[in-house]
């Protein structure tokens, strides 16, 4: 039996090949970052299958990389250039039609041709996938190989507990207001995104692919996977009585380099000031007048340090436009070297942002509403470890107003602490690993201890 190296004495845990895939969009990548270095360090031969977008960053892994070649190569930074006629599409219902379509369910038998292909080089024992990367139902069940779905957003398969995924909404505890989820469900799945639901269906098909009609895409996905393992813990989901049997929360997924800045003058301004707030709007949103300007303007000449990170976009124009001494804006600042110092996170509420700010057991204010964020900014406010402002573009006063409630109402900063707790009892790396192992046959790691989730509780203490 092949088995892995480590520290020049032979460890009888077995050596598994593994394959990494994405969808092309930072989002979707980052999070499997900790999970693909873990499994490189305990000794497996681990690869990506990925966009040429991201082979710099596989290289720098030390990670070999195998890049789309049958699949479409797209950029979600410029999507005019990489779909010209997705511009047709003046609603965003109508661009996440396209989306839905073009993005994910067309990809899907072109990437597992390329990882057909790629087999041949590197036949791999295990896929570890995020959940839109739409090869999972083709590698499970045309090349029989066991499929890990990472999940990267907060849980998107549908329940007859909730309304459906997207909308923003909070689940109904009335009678009529089940009732109205219900029939949301319906609409969605049936009308609004009818056709594209329709279409994945008829691909799954006409490939020998088991599709049931009343299941969407992302129910789908989750059900092809022969694990779920989901970004996050039952602290920050919605109550379900129909958890899929085949999900399991991992915990937070969070860098494993914690990355300094020494350039940065960070200690001296926070040495001025006794209140920070930390403001971002990740690096997918390029628009800063939504929430770095607001934010900052909110803020100027105020006794607040206000720590703004661009991620790239516009940050000499609102170093030219915002010179006051109480503001430090950059491109970018480790969040583990500015967490700890701040009192609240101000974001459009990107999911891998809001968990770092829960284990840092930083209250927030979010205000974000497409590309999903919509669903993540519900729960934080849902849970109270904010104030969800319900909108993609708010006012300076708004946000100095939610800013300054978060900070006097401790119930904020109560309930996140408890939540960074729950966050702490988990190890989603070494979860991964048990996992690659148990699917593959292999002397399986010890699984983290019980967990409750969606009422249920989830014995994962597997032998």
């Amino acid at each position: 039996m092949e088995t892995s190296q480590k520290g020049g004495t032979q460890s009888p845990k077995p050596f598994r090949r593994i394959l990494f895939a994405n969808c092309p969009a930072d989002g979707h990548f980052n999070p499997l970052i900790p999970l693909a270095e873990f499994l490189k360090q305990q000794g497996h031969d681990v690869r990506w299958y990925s966009s040429r977008l991201y082979a710099d960053k596989i290289s720098r892994m030390g990670i070999p990389h195998y890049p789309f070649k049958k699949a479409l190569e797209f950029d979600t930074h410029d999507w005019e250039g990489s779909f010209p006629e997705r511009s047709k599409h003046k609603s965003q219902v109508g661009k996440l039609r396209f989306d839905l379509e073009h993005v994910f369910i067309r990809r899907g038998p072109e990437y597992f041709e390329d990882i057909r292909d790629l087999h041949q080089e590197f036949p791999f024992d295990v896929l570890v996938a995020e959940i839109s990367f739409t090869g999972i139902a083709f590698i499970r069940h045309l090349m029989h190989k066991p499929v890990i779905a990472v999940g990267i957003f907060p849980n998107i398969a549908s329940s007859r507990d909730l309304p459906p995924y997207g909308l923003g909404m909070r689940p109904a505890s009335g009678f009529l207001g089940r009732k109205k989820q219900d029939l949301l469900r319906f609409l969605t799945d049936k009308l609004v995104f009818g056709k594209q639901n329709e279409l994945n269906r008829q691909i799954l098909r006409s490939w020998g692919i088991e599709a049931p009609g009343h299941l969407n895409l992302f129910d789908l996905q989750t059900q092809h996977a022969s694990v779920v393992l989901q970004n996050g813990t039952p602290g920050f989901e919605y109550t379900r009585s129909d958890l899929s049997p085949n999900l399991v929360f991992a915990g937070p997924l969070l860098p494993l380099v914690k990355k300094v800045r020494e350039d940065l003058p960070l200690q001296e301004k926070l040495r001025k000031y006794k209140n920070v707030i930390l403001v971002t709007q990740g690096t997918a949103e390029q628009n800063t007048e939504k929430i770095l300007a607001p934010t900052l303007e909110a803020f100027k000449d105020s006794t607040w340090l206000v720590v703004a990170t661009t991620g790239g976009a516009g940050t000499e124009a609102l170093r030219a436009r915002y010179p006051q001494e109480n503001f430090l804006i950059e491109d970018y600042i480790p969040f583990d070297q500015i967490m700890p110092n701040a009192d609240v996170y101000v974001s459009n509420g990107g999911f891998g942002g809001v968990l770092q700010a829960i284990s840092h057991q930083l209250p927030m204010v979010v205000a974000g509403v497409h590309e999903g964020k919509n669903e993540i900014c519900a729960r934080v406010g849902y849970f109270k470890l904010g104030l969800d402002l319900k909108t993609e573009t708010p006012k300076p006063a708004q946000i100095r107003a939610a800013v300054e409630q978060v900070l006097q109402d401790p119930q904020y900063r109560h309930k996140v602490q408890a939540l960074s707790a729950e966050f702490r009892q988990y190890n989603p790396q070494q979860l991964c690993e048990h996992w690659v192992q148990r699917l593959t046959g292999g002397r399986r790691a010890a699984a983290p201890a019980p967990q409750s989730a969606g009422g249920q509780l989830l014995s994962l203490t597997l032998n």
